[in-house]
């Protein structure tokens, strides 16, 4: 069985993780409506997608 010579130090521990937080999730805005969106995803409130209608039901709405 696997066992390791040394403790890990608390420093040493936390650099390891230093790449491990969360990061905010980031928006664009609609070219279409002007609403914030997720890059890369259809707007939720006119349905657009790269410049076409993809979602008709959210237009109508």
């Amino acid at each position: 069985m696997a066992v390791p010579k040394k403790k890990t130090s608390k420093s040493r521990r936390d650099m390891r993780r230093s790449h491990h937080a969360l990061t905010s999730a980031s928006f664009a805005e609609c070219p279409n409506c002007g609403e914030l969106k997720r890059p890369h995803h259809v707007c939720g409130s006119c349905g657009q997608y790269d410049g076409r209608d993809v979602v008709v039901e959210a237009a109508t709405a």
